[in-house]
């Protein structure tokens, strides 16, 4: 009788188990992993026995503060581990992978961006995950005297300079212009845009108040004291806004990036990225390109 139970007991736990497996790895989408059901195995290292290993992480501007914080936790759980990180526009880091910059891994805030690495061989592709969703906002000088509610205001002449990223290398600037296109007001709002180099050039503009106004991720918006969210941007008015991360081919710590990559799926990291205004990725993603 008692082994009956034992048996049971076990299948119980066993399904338990996994159902917690299932919970903690839906922040993470993998197209490669959806399709032949595998995942990038777990972290063997050991802190008594690895030797140290230094992770260079190039990653999208908009993850400073947020990814700063998830690091520090990891190195903090996995001794041994210490990361190096690159942040610039995605575009930019494209151009610097390809050029041959150091990286173990890269986090792009644009699904574009990833797909010109994986398709010219740069990636470990079973290692690809679109990790986070985020939303645009537009922002004011906190204090300032204009009143901005839409984008016809963004448009009027009490706006005389409006901050954007450079579409053609800042995802938050092409989202944005394609908001501003959705919009109606590209062209009348052109002749006053100033570009930014990357969102947070965008964000430091509307705090110096060299720009009147500007177009950034809500998160970005929310790390910073000095301004205010004027309106949030409809979704529908861009495309999806993604995060996905993948390690870089030629790393030579990949066992170690791919586990870090996992961790960023984890309950751990998803919860700090919550805390700074991130959301899940879309799922309209996760089945592929």
């Amino acid at each position: 009788m008692h082994r009956g139970k034992d048996r049971s007991l076990k299948a119980v736990l066993s399904i338990v188990s996994a159902a917690t497996f299932v919970f903690a790895s839906i922040g993470c989408s993998s197209p490669q992993a959806a399709t032949s059901g595998t995942t990038a195995p777990a972290s063997t290292r050991s802190a008594e026995t690895a030797p140290p290993v230094e992770l260079t992480v190039q990653a999208a501007a908009s993850l400073t503060d947020v990814l700063n914080e998830v690091i520090s936790a990891y190195e903090a759980a996995h001794p041994g581990v210490t990361f190096t990180v690159n942040y610039d526009s995605s575009g930019n880091l494209q151009a610097q992978i390809e050029q041959g910059a150091p990286a173990d891994l890269f986090i792009s805030a644009a699904k574009k961006n990833m797909d010109a690495l994986e398709d010219a061989g740069y990636l470990d592709e079973d290692t690809r995950k679109d990790v986070l969703g985020n939303s645009l906002v537009v922002i004011v000088p906190k204090g300032g005297a204009a009143r901005v509610s839409s984008f016809t205001d963004l448009a009027s002449g009490k706006i005389a300079v409006v901050a954007i990223g450079d579409p053609q290398s800042v995802p938050a600037g092409k989202y944005g212009w394609q908001a501003l296109t959705a919009a109606g007001v590209a062209e009348t709002i052109k002749p006053k845009t100033v570009m930014g180099k990357d969102v947070r050039a965008v964000l430091t503009y509307v705090e110096t108040g060299d720009a009147d106004a500007g177009i950034v991720y809500k998160t970005d918006a929310l790390t910073s004291p000095k301004v205010r969210i004027a309106f949030g941007i409809d979704s529908s008015m861009h495309d999806p806004i993604v995060y996905p991360a993948a390690v870089i081919k030629s790393s030579a710590h990949a066992q170690d990036a791919r586990s870090f990559v996992e961790y960023l799926c984890g309950p751990e990291a998803l919860s700090v990225f919550e805390k700074f205004g991130f959301s899940r990725p879309p799922t309209v993603l996760s089945s592929g390109r």
